[in-house]
C-alpha cells in the first residue's frame, strides 16, 4: 500500500520560499499545500505562483489537516516564534539557516519540538553536494592521516541595496549577524561537519563598505579545533567581483589534501592514491561562486537534496542528519567568533557557556 504524499505549509514567502517551493516540486512523494505570509499581497502572488492555499493567518495554516510539515522561511531571527506554534500544533518543522540567532532560542525551540514529539530538520543543503560527501567519506576513512591546516574563504559581495531591501536586513535582532551569520554560516557548518569540534577561536570585524547596518561586512580569525587542526576563516560581503568568487574550503593533513569550492573538489590528493579519486576531481574555474554575487543565483539542487533526507528521515521516524543539535554548532561558533571580536580578539574557549552580548561589531574606516 503506498503512502499519501507529506503535505507541506511554508511560513513566509520572501526569496528562500522559491528554494523551497521549487525543492519540493521534485521530491516524490511530498505535496505543497499552503503558505502564509503576514504580507498578504505577496503572500497571495507566491500562492498563485505555485498553484496552493494562500493562509490569511498562521493559524489557518495550522489547522491545515493536509499539512503535515511546515517550512521555516521567516527573517533568522524570527524563528523560535513560528517554531512553537507548529511545535504546539503538532507539524515537524524545517528550519531554514540559521536555526536560531541566539544559543537560548535554539535550544527553547529544540526542546519545544521534542517535547511535542515533532521533528527538527534544518536547512544547511551544502553538506549534501557530492564533493562534500566525498570529501567527509575520505576525512572518515583516516585518509588525510593527521589533520593539521584547513582555511575556509567566502569572499563575496552585496550591494547596498541588498541591505536596503529589507528593515530587518543588517540588523542582530533578525539578522543576528552579518558576512559570518547569514552568507558564511554554509561554509562554516561544513568547516565544523568535516573537521569536528572547534576548541578555542579569535576573530575581527568590520564594516568597511556599507552604511545604516549593524552587522559586520568583513571577519577573519581562527579556529583551534579539539583534534589539533588549526584553520583560518574569513568572510565578507565586501569582496567585488563581476561574477563572484566561490566559497573555499582547503584541509591538509599529514597524508592527504583537499580543495573544496562550493561543491567541486579541484584537488584531492592522498599519499596512497585510489583509483576511484579522479573522478571526483572538477576543473578549477574562477568566478562564478554560488551566491557569491546575487544570493538567488545558487539553485535549489542542495535544497532537493537536504529537504528528501528530511523528508526520508520523518517518515522512518528517526533523526535527520541536520536536525536542532547539527544546526546550534555554527551558531554557537559564529557567536564565539562575535565575542572573541567584541573583545578585541581575546581567544574564546568553547563550548560557551552563555550567549554574547551583541553590539555593532564594527565602524566603517
Amino acid at each position: 500500500m503506498s503512502q499519501r504524499p507529506l503535505g507541506f505549509g511554508i511560513w513566509g514567502t520572501g526569496m528562500i520560499a522559491e528554494f523551497h517551493a521549487k525543492a519540493l516540486a521534485e521530491i516524490a512523494g511530498v505535496k505543497l499545500i499552503a503558505a502564509y505570509n503576514r504580507s498578504p499581497a505577496k503572500g497571495r502572488e507566491f500562492a498563485a505562483k505555485h498553484g496552493i492555499v494562500f493562509a490569511d493567518t498562521p493559524e489557518e495554516l495550522l489547522a491545515n489537516p493536509a499539512v503535515d510539515i511546515v517550512c521555516l522561511c521567516t527573517p533568522s531571527g524570527d524563528h523560535l516564534a513560528p517554531a512553537l506554534a507548529c511545535a504546539k500544533a503538532g507539524k515537524h518543522v524545517v528550519v531554514e539557516k540559521p536555526l536560531e540567532v541566539t544559543l537560548a532560542r535554539c535550544d527553547e525551540l529544540t526542546a519545544a519540538c521534542a517535547k511535542a514529539g515533532v521533528t527538527v530538520a534544518g536547512i544547511l543543503p551544502r553538506r549534501f553536494g557530492a564533493g562534500a560527501v566525498a570529501l567527509k567519506a575520505a576525512l572518515e576513512a583516516g585518509r588525510f592521516g593527521k589533520l593539521t591546516l584547513a582555511s575556509a574563504l567566502i569572499p563575496w559581495w552585496r550591494t547596498q541595496a541588498y541591505y536596503d531591501s529589507a528593515a530587518w536586513r543588517g540588523t542582530f535582532a533578525l539578522d543576528g549577524g552579518g558576512a559570518m551569520m547569514n552568507q558564511g554560516i554554509h561554509t562554516v557548518d561544513l568547516l565544523l561537519w568535516l573537521l569536528g569540534a572547534p576548541k578555542r577561536v579569535s576573530a575581527t570585524t568590520g564594516l568597511v563598505a556599507h552604511d545604516g547596518i549593524e552587522v559586520e561586512d568583513i571577519a577573519a580569525g581562527w579556529i583551534e579545533f579539539a583534534n589539533g587542526c588549526r584553520a583560518t576563516l574569513a568572510s565578507s560581503t565586501a569582496c567585488w567581483s563581476s561574477t563572484g568568487f566561490p566559497a573555499e574550503i582547503r584541509i591538509h593533513g599529514t597524508t592527504g589534501a583537499a580543495v573544496l569550492r562550493d561543491d567541486k573538489l579541484t584537488a584531492f590528493e592522498f599519499e596512497k592514491p585510489l583509483p576511484a579519486d579522479g573522478a571526483f576531481l572538477a576543473p578549477a574555474t574562477e568566478g562564478g561562486g554560488a551566491g557569491a554575487n546575487d544570493p538567488k543565483a545558487i539553485g535549489h539542487a542542495w535544497h532537493r537534496a537536504n529537504l528528501e533526507e528530511a523528508v526520508a528521515a520523518i517518515r522512518a521516524g528517526k533523526q535527520p542528519a541536520v536536525n536542532g543539535a547539527e544546526g546550534r554548532k555554527a551558531v554557537e561558533l559564529i557567536l564565539a567568533l562575535y565575542q572573541s571580536a567584541q573583545a578585541g580578539g581575546t581567544p574564546v574557549e568553547l563550548p560557551l557557556m552563555r550567549d554574547p552580548v551583541l553590539r555593532k561589531l564594527g565602524a566603517k574606516k
